[in-house]
């Protein structure tokens, strides 16, 4: 059944506290928490638990390409990638880490719903396109 424009505007007005109570600290800083511990614990055990801190990350190198999305991934506080470290990605992932920290476990879907388009995803954009390799 498609929804028309009244029943979002309904649906919208029902529902408008879910928005701040997720998207508030004590809600999302715990989401973002669990999200770090399991970075660490998949990045820990796929990495041989080479972890490191760089930058304000958890940077978790010399993983398997399969492990991770383009050229490294941040997941809460962790990065996770093959050798993609360089000055400019660690600070187009710390943004994604603070992403991560004000949004919580809210934000894996607020960032599928940005789309695969680098160059159109909000999150990205505001990481910073050429810091993280998406040159523009």
């Amino acid at each position: 059944m498609a929804k028309t424009p009244a029943r979002r505007r309904t649906l919208g007005r029902r529902f408008r506290w879910v928005r701040p109570v997720v998207l508030s600290p004590v809600v999302a800083r715990p989401g973002y928490w669990f999200a770090t511990a399991c970075a660490v614990v998949y990045g820990g055990i796929l990495s041989g638990f080479r972890l490191r801190r760089e930058g304000g990350l958890i940077v978790a190198p010399h993983l398997p390409r399969w492990a991770y999305g383009r050229g490294g991934t941040t997941v809460g506080a962790v990065y996770l990638t093959t050798d993609n470290i360089t000055p400019a990605i660690l600070e187009h992932e710390a943004v994604h880490r603070a992403q991560w920290r004000r949004y919580g476990m809210a934000f894996l879907p607020l960032y599928v719903e940005g789309g695969q388009d680098a160059r159109r995803n909000r999150f990205e954009i505001e990481a910073g396109l050429t810091k993280g390799g998406y040159g523009r």
